[in-house]
């Protein structure tokens, strides 16, 4: 019966700290977008581009 006397207050503690962090979630705009993320991994990168080829003296030269 005596734990009752510790755990009451530390539900209380715990309860109030999520409804704290809930609704600093809420105000930080965390819960605005919730279909975009679910998606990033499923989107493809952009392909990079490709540099054009260097040519060298040597291949532009003609030969004798």
């Amino acid at each position: 019966m005596n734990i009752l006397l510790v755990l009451i207050p530390v539900t209380l503690v715990i309860l109030i700290v999520a409804v704290r962090l809930f609704f600093w979630a809420v105000n930080h705009q965390q819960f605005d977008d919730l279909d975009s993320p679910a998606q990033l991994p499923l989107m493809d990168d952009q392909p990079e581009p490709v540099p054009p080829a260097e040519t060298s003296e040597s291949d532009s030269a003609t030969p004798p």
